[in-house]
């Protein structure tokens, strides 16, 4: 087969699961064409062979007023159909990208396949506005197959845009070769030289994240314990988050270290993954967490409980329980017996469910369909 992979080349999870499943399928002997506006984030030091087509946004004056992105990305998939003859076009978030690719597949009259992948704020957030409902519906109904990466986000899904096309719920992936708890006490020790607890946030910083509760929660818990809080990732939030380390005096306990292209790096020396997202539809960061044997606490909000079991890769807390929050790191990194447990438990549960080896077939089982459809 020769697929066409289109995301947004972004720190987030859409992004991130379109680049591995690209890799993946690669390695596998597929042809493999990304689409996007940029390199995606973690092919920039993937050796195996994979072609890369850059949307190159106009400057033309015209589109000072529109966004032409969508045109632009249209016109490029519309090359690479043409000349590559792609049986598949998987596109990551229902718009634009859906609506790009149905219309450059209206364009070339060519018989390609496409699919559109859900990844969350796509349906929850930006698909839900007023003005862009029907053009998501649109989308979705149009779309030859469409997946959703949690069972929490199919049914948010039908129930807000009433479609009647069939959601395949395919989970996001770890490749749980790579995302391994690998010891590296240089590392650690430059982290926590006291040899501090280290809790570690991952996200892209988005008010949805909530990166400030992150830090408030942090600040109880270093009232009980010596800890260090390490924040990867970067993004519109990330300035009000570093005042309140300010105005709260724990500077010295927290480290912003951007993105970083080696996050299984950080987890292998951390002690616990915190998240207080308002919304998660599955929580990515959690999974490679997991897989690095790192106990999670995390809010019981969308998909997360179908990654996360309560009580035994990490605790679920109820979003606005800051309270429970802390109490629940605490008692993590303060029994030994139960920071082990949930450890082999979280490892366990990332090799068994979510390894890329059992999700990605089932992306290639649907390509296969859609190509019988054709």
């Amino acid at each position: 087969m020769k697929i066409g992979i289109t995301c947004y080349p972004t720190y987030g999870g859409s992004g991130v699961i379109a680049a591995e499943l690209g890799k993946f399928l690669a390695r596998q002997g597929y042809e493999v064409y990304f689409i996007a506006s940029a390199l995606p984030f973690r092919l920039e030091h993937f050796d195996g062979k994979f072609f890369f087509y850059e949307v190159d946004v106009s400057s033309y004056p015209l589109f000072d007023y529109h966004q032409s992105y969508s045109l632009h990305l249209t016109a490029k998939m519309c090359e690479v159909i043409t000349y590559h003859k792609l049986d598949i076009l998987h596109v990551h978030y229902a718009i634009p990208h859906s609506i790009s690719a149905i219309l450059a597949k209206e364009i070339t009259g060519l018989p390609v396949a496409v699919v559109t992948t859900l990844h969350g704020t796509d349906i929850t957030i930006v698909g839900s506005e007023p003005a862009f409902l029907p053009v998501t519906r649109f989308g979705i109904d149009k779309s030859d197959g469409v997946t959703a990466v949690s069972h929490h986000l199919r049914s948010e899904t039908i129930d807000m845009f009433s479609v009647s096309k069939e959601i395949e719920v395919i989970y996001n992936f770890v490749d749980t070769h790579v995302f391994t708890q690998k010891p590296n006490n240089a590392l650690r020790k430059k982290i926590a030289p006291n040899n501090e607890k280290i809790i570690i946030h991952i996200s892209n910083f988005r008010p949805i994240k909530r990166v400030e509760c992150v830090v408030k929660i942090f600040s109880e818990v270093l009232r009980k314990i010596p800890a260090k809080l390490v924040l990867i990732g970067d993004g519109p939030d990330r300035g009000k988050a570093e005042k309140l380390c300010r105005d709260l005096g724990i500077s010295n306990y927290t480290l912003f270290l951007g993105k970083q292209s080696d996050i299984q790096d950080f987890l292998s020396v951390s002690d616990l993954v915190l998240s207080a997202s308002l919304i998660e539809s599955f929580g990515l960061s959690i999974l490679e967490a997991m897989s690095c044997g790192v106990p999670v606490v995390a809010p019981r909000v969308g998909g997360i409980p179908e990654v996360v079991q309560d009580g035994r890769q990490g605790f679920l807390i109820e979003p606005d329980d800051f309270d429970g929050y802390s109490t629940a790191i605490v008692e993590i990194l303060r029994n030994t017996n139960l920071h082990q447990a949930m450890s082999k438990s979280g490892r366990e549960r990332a090799q068994n469910y979510f390894d890329t080896r059992l999700i990605v077939p089932q992306y290639i089982q649907l390509y296969q369909k859609m190509l019988k459809k054709e």
